[in-house]
């Protein structure tokens, strides 16, 4: 995994669990409450895994154990 790629997977773990929150938000408009947090379970479930993912390999790059390749500039 290069930088760039990590700057991708980490604003879509970001955009993952913001969407996950407004899908929760509209849909308790028209739908129950446990209906809602039924339809954005998964995408705040796989954007949090995502960022906690990435937070671990940032870690290990930090540490030196897995290196994150540097893009050239």
């Amino acid at each position: 995994m290069d930088q760039s790629g990590f700057v991708k997977l980490s604003l879509i773990g970001f955009a993952l669990v913001i969407v996950s929150f407004v899908i929760r938000g509209l849909s308790r408009i028209v739908l129950e409450v446990e209906v809602a947090d039924l339809i954005q379970a998964p995408l705040a479930i796989v954007g949090f895994g995502l960022l906690v993912y990435l937070f671990v390999r940032a870690t290990l790059d930090f540490v030196g154990l897995w290196p994150i390749e540097r893009g050239e500039t």
